[in-house]
């Protein structure tokens, strides 16, 4: 099988600032090379170096192969998850995670808290810090993620806000390094919404140094600030980025091809017009037939099969979707156990 790469960042000084937390290292960290995690944030990939990614996927597969082994790593620990957005996989998994690690969590459905609405984003960040060790938010706005972790004096993840999704990046990833030894080599190919899977993708591959092509049609693009740090990035890393509007063309002779929903949540209004601008961005047997015959089908989900992809395509044995989802579960693992383990 072949694997598909994940992507994300967003040029942090301008998106997500981590504002320094002192905290101990945790000893049994240093084995994974990721004991410089502890107490931050991470509210976009490039928060984290490419060193600092692989280690956390080192101790992912180690998670993942032995999970009794770290049954108690996080004994004691709480973890706060923000939801103001519906959630599946990412309430499942944070859940999963932190009770699989010896911690618990306490979850705020949508409406129960409302940031910056019923009340502010201070206000709540200075309550939970004295409650909990660790918090998730899954919102809407960047910026609300990025203010929540300046003003609380525990670690912060971003579990999804409408310009970056970085944990299914790292999930996605983890993924292609499961099929893959050699990901640098790989062509990866998004199809369809410049959002912030997309974002999350373009920015993971500069990182990484991989090959990716985005395919999106002239007025969904993704956001230019990323593109140009996602360039960056490939350049240092001997990558390379290519935006086109010819979904043909960035699926040719790809190892990997990805696609996300044409409508996300809070779109639902522009439905219909977004069916018919991307009518032609389906991944379907013939746009798939382009890329290589073993190539890997991803997707974020929730996938709405017969739009952006066929259910031949979605069922193919060489899709990895549900893989995607079960190792958001084991990536996050990683994630909470480095920056909150003591």
């Amino acid at each position: 099988m072949l694997v598909v790469p994940s992507l994300v960042h967003i040029v942090h000084q301008q998106f997500s600032p981590n504002i320094s937390k002192d905290y101990s290292l945790k000893k049994n960290l240093n084995k994974f090379d990721c004991a410089s995690l502890q107490g931050k944030d991470f509210l976009s990939v490039d928060d984290f170096s490419i060193q600092e990614i692989k280690s956390l996927f080192k101790l992912a597969a180690d998670i993942k192969a032995r999970p009794k082994k770290f049954s108690t790593a996080l004994e004691g620990k709480m973890l706060a998850l923000i939801f103001e957005k519906p959630s599946l996989r990412t309430r499942t998994t944070f859940t999963v995670a932190i009770d699989s690690l010896g911690g618990n969590c306490v979850d705020f459905p949508p409406g129960d808290i409302g940031l910056g609405k019923r009340e502010s984003v201070y206000d709540v960040a200075k309550n939970l810090e004295r409650m909990v060790d660790g918090v998730m938010i899954r919102t809407f706005g960047q910026d609300i993620v990025i203010s929540f972790a300046n003003y609380a004096s525990v670690p912060v993840i971003n579990g999804l806000t409408d310009f970056e999704h970085p944990c299914q990046a790292m999930a996605d990833f983890f993924t292609i390094s499961e099929h893959k030894r050699n990901i640098k080599k790989l062509k990866i190919a998004y199809i369809g919404d410049g959002n912030n899977v997309a974002h999350s993708l373009l920015l993971m591959a500069g990182k990484w140094g991989v090959p990716f092509y985005i395919a999106t049609p002239p007025d969904y693009a993704p956001d230019r600030d990323v593109v140009k740090r996602a360039k960056e990035l490939a350049e240092k890393h001997g990558g390379n980025i290519v935006v086109t509007n010819d979904p043909s063309e960035a699926a040719r002779d790809a190892d990997v091809i990805y696609t996300d929903t044409w409508t996300s949540m809070g779109q639902e209004a522009e439905a219909i017009i977004r069916r018919n601008v991307f009518k032609p961005y389906q991944v379907n047997r013939e746009l798939f037939s382009h890329a290589k015959p073993d190539a890997l089908f991803m997707h974020c989900l929730p996938a709405h099969r017969g739009e952006e992809v066929t259910d031949e395509i979605i069922d193919l044995p060489n899709s990895v979707v549900f893989e995607e989802a079960e190792n958001r579960l084991h990536v996050q693992k990683a994630i909470l156990y480095a920056l909150l383990g003591d």
